[in-house]
């Protein structure tokens, strides 16, 4: 999915590429996500995240490896809505995260596991632009051979990784699902099917506020993933290697940024309970709404570059902070709401991306990128309607007349 972006000034003239086409694409490339991410929570409760995870890998590696042989504008879309799908992983790696470590640390886990697989953004936007000038200054390639070249290696990685997820990887702390179906010991009754777990997730409201926020702090991300290195190429005309870098920046940020998110969930959490979380939660993506309102106004490439930075902190930090909360919304159906969650955030990219960066929108890119600020400090309100009956909300106290059992929501 990211690796594309990075090389996009090279595919636009080989293929023809308007900037209608290249919008298209964009939001081709988050729609396919949400089908895979709201599918991928089920599959999750009911298969498990190893076998789940592997697979969708496994499915869509040829499809990266099919950019090779894209010829025209439809196929270049089309590629990007198929490859779109594997993120559908994130789901998993939250659920997994969410099903092997204690409610103390959880917030940590998902944001160290979160974090460290979207750096896999930052490093594409810096490899595939090498990879691509390896073959042409080194190996005198010519450019419409190099960039498909290039994306050989991403396939091969994604479906390696994908062995190794399914060959080592284990779903919960004593085991595997298809073991601890045999002993009778599943994480779930097993007197209970793929529809009830579904329909318990889709009537919890926390689900569905987390996954409009989320909209807009990692759709956000997203977003700027998508147009940041043409963003850096076009205004402020530096070579496509350094935009490369400087969009490589953006997504490396996560190794640091998502696990600090998780750490400060957890350390509110430890201090004030759910109200720390949520309170912490509120005013980082503020924070970031803010800082991405800055970033479309400064106008001379290092400030913009410091600002950037500073937004890809708090932008991350609030994606860890989210799933910091997301494993206490529902035990019973927590792969639902961490799909919910998920495609609420490519939700928000498709969103973004289709008012503010399709190619028909009659704002600038600078303009465009200060106005989503703007959208993100509008919907990271609802924060504030979000309540626990055991431990309250922002706003408001706990309920002495709820129980554990019930706020989980297991029958």
């Amino acid at each position: 999915t990211f690796a594309i972006p990075p090389l996009l000034e090279v595919i636009r003239k080989d293929l023809n590429l308007t900037e209608i086409d290249i919008g298209r694409a964009g939001i081709a490339s988050f729609v396919g996500s949400i089908f895979s991410r709201l599918a991928m929570g089920p599959a999750c409760d009911v298969f498990g995240p190893r076998v789940a995870s592997a697979t969708l890998s496994l499915l869509t590696a040829p499809i990266v490896l099919s950019t090779c042989l894209i010829s025209s504008p439809q196929g270049f879309i089309l590629v990007r809505f198929l490859i779109g799908f594997c993120l559908g992983n994130f789901v998993a790696s939250q659920f997994w995260m969410s099903s092997m470590f204690s409610g103390c640390v959880v917030g940590l886990a998902n944001g160290f596991a979160a974090g460290w697989a979207n750096v896999g953004s930052g490093l594409t936007q810096l490899a595939m632009p090498l990879v691509y000038s390896l073959f042409t200054s080194c190996l005198n390639i010519p450019s419409f051979i190099s960039w498909r070249i290039a994306f050989i290696f991403p396939a091969i990685f994604q479906a390696v990784t994908a062995i190794m997820v399914l060959v080592y990887g284990q779903d919960l702390p004593d085991g595997n699902y298809k073991r601890k179906k045999i002993t009778g010991t599943k994480y779930h009754k097993p007197s209970e099917n793929i529809l009830s777990i579904l329909l318990n997730g889709l009537k919890n409201y926390r689900g569905w506020i987390l996954g409009l926020t989320y909209g807009f702090c990692f759709g956000v991300e997203l977003t700027t993933d998508n147009i940041i290195a043409e963003y850096y190429y076009n205004r402020f005309h530096v070579k496509i290697d350094v935009a490369g870098a400087i969009a490589a920046s953006f997504g490396l940020a996560n190794c640091v940024s998502r696990p600090v998110g998780g750490i400060i969930s957890d350390k509110m959490g430890k201090r004030f309970g759910m109200r720390g979380r949520l309170w912490s939660l509120w005013v980082v993506q503020t924070v970031a709404g803010l800082l991405c309102v800055l970033l479309g106004r400064v106008n001379t490439v290092g400030v913009s570059v410091l600002v950037m930075a500073c937004f890809s902190l708090f932008v991350q930090a609030a994606s860890g902070l989210t799933f910091g909360i997301v494993p206490f919304v529902s035990k019973r159906s927590l792969g639902v709401i961490s799909g919910m969650t998920g495609s609420g955030g490519t939700l928000g990219a498709v969103i973004t991306q289709l008012l503010l960066f399709s190619g028909s929108s009659k704002f600038s890119t600078q303009t465009s990128i200060s106005i989503m600020g703007l959208m993100m400090l509008v919907f990271t309100l609802p924060i504030t309607l979000i309540y626990f009956p055991r431990w309250g909300g922002m706003f408001c106290g706990f309920s002495i007349y709820e129980d554990d059992e019930n706020f989980h929501q297991i029958d």
